[in-house]
């Protein structure tokens, strides 16, 4: 046997191992579906799992196998049962538990499926408590059910009056996904994406319906409000490609793109085409050289493609990397530019209030742009002298490096904006220095609602905040996943996270729809003696906590975050963080929703707060000076 000793480790054959695939899978999650989380982000593993199962479904209710599909979730119990062909029953076990083993290496059978690489299923398998499968083919069924990959039960044909399909449940491995759990909010933003781009499809999710009729037009009908938009959503489609846009009044670009039914939330190869398209459509209709990004700016677009034998960039497929749209057709760009080219320029001609509309809209975007490019260079120059690296922001290892990392590090990349110099303090000493960066706020920032985007580069925090997550230009070039906002249980406090978030919600909407932005959640108290110690959440939990500990237990308030010790912190904010996502719902009026909570002052705004604003979260007891709290919050916030 050859050994070589270096730095005091031996190294030889035994320290080879070859790993079966329930091995690998759980021992390197992150490759198969992306980060773990807790349920709290979108793009949380969990929603990856129902993913993988759901595009089974799909895929055969697009080569025209079953019309519904039935969901339902109990207790973390996830159940999908379609009306499709039903796994071979003689490759039931195969099918999920054999690694490369699956119907869609058929590409005659499956030929814009959503994958075809024989892992996904095999995943959500390897990473369960409880797996089962039960295929239903022409009068008989077979059922096997599996634990962490291994097979525990495997029955035999039996005979059945069920209809033809499959059945899948799962339950998540609480020693994979710790403190998970599903949010409706989710889950149901996922099966309308499925609904919007399967017309015809019926999904029954607990009860509730889920089903289109107009694609992405009813898709962007429900994400916008009529009077949010600048004229009515244009609606354009062809055999594999389909296309919805308006433009609207908030900042920025907001996309919603598709490939073979999967959304592609980090674009791709046809986003690109997509927005390089059309502004070239856009410059020859109106035989005018504008800027790109007054074309696009403000635009709301939902786009579908299917290809066929689609590479994407990773395992979760939220990035499109085939260029061509067929392995002997046309390349995405010239496919995506053509149509546009026809069908969107006879469109503008036919439709002269559109066209109308669509000019102003960017002959505003030129006027605001030129109105701040002055004073953007300006600001630029005083963030670099602001030495943002060292002063404003402890940055994180993966992008001082500047490293090329995996995927699953990089969508754990978090950024805390923190107010004052203890709680950044307490936070820098105990965050995990690779993935985790502090930018620490001086004093309240400038309540920004109604103000045009000029006002971020004159305020000097904002315009530094700005810089420190990288969205000046685009979001697209967002430094960090997770930005969580992450201020004290007090007055003071809940207003610095108002205004921040008023600050997120006027000028980068995208950052919230996108699933970016959270609110850090800490302890209230810690209770303990001489055997255990608690961290309590609200007054019941500490109530409980006091129940459980004999004698008269040690009991501390954690008025604001410095007062937590970093040893403390650091199981907040490492695999115990609570993170509570800002969510945008459907058909969400960010400007009505500012109005009533930043603009001027109003008795039912106040009436509002002080009946439903929980500060320092233990309000239940009622103390006066609890209630003369929320009163002075409700007077302030304007």
């Amino acid at each position: 046997m050859s050994e070589i000793q270096m730095d005091g480790i031996l190294y030889n054959e035994d320290n080879i191992r070859s790993l079966d695939w329930r091995e690998h899978i759980r021992l390197r999650p992150g490759m198969y579906i992306g980060k773990l989380g807790d349920g709290s982000s979108p793009d949380d593993g969990i929603y990856v799992l129902m993913k993988e199962i759901l595009d089974n479904s799909i895929d055969e209710f697009v080569m025209g196998y079953g019309k519904e599909i039935k969901i339902s979730l109990t207790d973390g119990m996830l159940s999908v049962r379609d009306y499709g062909r039903g796994i071979p029953l003689g490759k039931v076990v195969e099918c999920v538990s054999q690694i490369n083993t699956g119907g869609k290496y058929d590409s005659k059978a499956f030929k814009k499926s959503v994958g075809l690489n024989g892992v996904g299923t095999k995943a959500v398998n390897a990473l369960s408590d409880y797996f089962l499968v039960q295929s239903y083919r022409e009068g008989q069924t077979k059922k096997a059910v599996f634990n962490k990959g291994e097979i525990i039960e495997d029955s035999g044909l039996q005979k059945t009056e069920e209809p033809n399909g499959t059945l899948t449940s799962f339950k998540a491995d609480a020693e994979i996904f710790k403190h998970f759990r599903f949010r409706n909010e989710f889950i149901e933003q996922q099966l309308w994406n499925y609904a919007y781009l399967n017309s015809g499809l019926k999904i029954n999710y607990n009860g509730a319906t889920f089903q289109s009729k107009n694609g992405l037009l009813d898709l962007l009908t429900r994400k916008t409000e009529q009077e949010e938009i600048r004229y009515p959503i244009v609606h354009l489609k062809a055999d594999d490609f389909e296309i919805a846009f308006t433009h609207g009044v908030q900042y920025g670009e907001q996309y919603y793109s598709f490939v073979n039914g999967q959304n592609t939330t980090q674009g791709g190869t046809h986003l690109v085409a997509f927005r390089e398209a059309f502004v070239k459509t856009i410059r020859d209709f109106y035989k005018k050289d504008f800027d790109a990004k007054d074309i696009r700016s403000s635009i709301i677009a939902a786009i579908s493609i299917r290809v066929e034998e689609p590479v994407f960039e990773s395992q979760t497929k939220t990035k499109l990397g085939s260029q061509n749209i067929a392995p002997d057709g046309p390349s995405v760009r010239n496919f995506i530019g053509d149509f546009l080219s026809k069908q969107l320029d006879n469109f503008l001609h036919k439709n002269p209030e559109v066209s109308q509309e669509l000019l102003k809209r960017i002959l505003q975007s030129e006027r605001e742009r030129k109105e701040i490019a002055g004073i953007q260079k300006l600001a630029n120059q005083r963030a670099k002298k602001a030495n943002l690296h060292n002063k404003k922001l402890r940055d994180c290892r993966y992008h001082l490096n500047e490293a090329k990392v995996e995927e699953e590090i990089r969508k754990a990349t978090t950024v805390f904006i923190t107010e004052g110099d203890s709680a950044s303090g307490s936070i820098t000493k105990a965050r995990h220095v690779n993935t985790q960066a502090v930018f620490s706020l001086r004093g309240k920032p400038l309540n920004c609602y109604g103000m045009t985007k000029k006002v971020v580069y004159e305020n000097e925090e904002l315009n530094l905040l700005q810089h420190a997550l990288n969205i000046e230009d685009s979001i697209d070039d967002l430094r960090y996943n997770q930005v969580v906002i992450a201020t004290d249980a007090d007055v003071d406090g809940m207003h610095i996270r108002l205004l921040l978030l008023t600050f997120f919600l006027q000028f980068f909407p995208d950052l919230v729809r996108g699933g970016h932005l959270f609110i850090l959640d800490t302890p209230l108290f810690r209770v303990r003696d001489k055997s255990q110690t608690f961290y309590c959440y609200s007054e019941n939990e500490k109530r409980e906590a006091i129940q459980k500990l004999r004698g008269k237990p040690e009991i501390t308030r954690f008025k604001g975050l410095g007062e937590i010790s970093p040893n403390e912190f650091a199981d907040f904010i490492g695999d115990n963080i609570k993170l509570e996502p800002v969510i945008l719902n459907d058909g969400t009026n960010v400007e009505q929703i500012l109005e009533y909570y930043m603009g001027k002052n109003s008795p039912d705004r106040q009436e509002f707060i002080i009946g439903n604003l929980r500060i320092e979260k233990d309000i239940t007891e009622n103390t006066p000076e609890d209630l003369t709290a929320v009163e002075e919050l409700a007077e302030v916030v304007s």
